[in-house]
């Protein structure tokens, strides 16, 4: 199945750089005030989700759910709960990472919550990638300056971290000891990030701009 893109109403400066990650065979589903960047991607939606009241509904001839203002979900959370309800195993956040922390925080646990279902999610803002670390080797690129292991689920053991200026071997990163911070690929090499119990957030830095 072609991969889900969610578009958030958070800000996005390099519009350039954001396109280069979509796929012809994208399917992108706007949410509420994500319809402002609908001129910046340069694509159409497959779906509008919203209750907008951030922005107007544009009354197009594509499918719109229109959500209550008062509920439980954010207008992203529903979105992405119901593109998993059509079978959906691939994400791409794009506009979830902004000024509001605690809807910026509430979009990462959309990031547990695929992990949790066996589904991908990733999320792209201006500067960098996020994505869950759990069982699987995650690889971080020459072409991030930096990049960091966060812990939001407890307690993660057995992290192995290889080709990078602070290796870890079999090590342990807690929620109330975040010392994963700010780690740097080897020049010319390609960092690797594993976990054998628990879960790790991986962050991607561009540059420290």
């Amino acid at each position: 199945m072609n991969r889900c893109v969610i578009v958030g109403g958070a800000d996005i400066r390099d519009y350039a750089r954001v396109r280069g990650y979509l796929r012809d065979s994208d399917v992108l589903v706007f949410c509420d005030s994500g319809l402002k960047h609908r001129p910046g991607l340069r694509r159409a939606p497959a779906l509008i989700v919203g209750d907008f009241d951030s922005h107007e509904n544009p009354l197009l001839d594509v499918e719109t759910i229109v959500l209550p203002c008062e509920k439980d979900d954010t207008d992203t959370v529903y979105a992405v709960k119901e593109m998993v309800r059509r079978g959906y195993d691939d994400f791409l956040l794009l506009g979830v990472i902004g000024g509001r922390f605690d809807h910026s925080l509430g979009n990462v646990s959309i990031l547990l919550y695929l992990d949790a279902l066996g589904r991908r999610g990733r999320i792209v803002d201006d500067f960098g990638e996020m994505e869950i670390v759990s069982g699987q080797t995650a690889a971080v690129g020459p072409e991030f300056a930096f990049f960091s292991t966060l812990n939001l689920t407890g307690c993660a053991r057995g992290i192995t971290i290889r080709h990078a200026k602070y290796p870890l071997l079999d090590a342990e990163i807690r929620c109330d000891y975040q010392y994963g911070i700010s780690n740097e690929v080897l020049p010319g090499q390609t960092a690797t990030v594993s976990v054998r119990d628990g879960k790790l957030l991986l962050i991607k830095v561009l540059s420290n701009e």
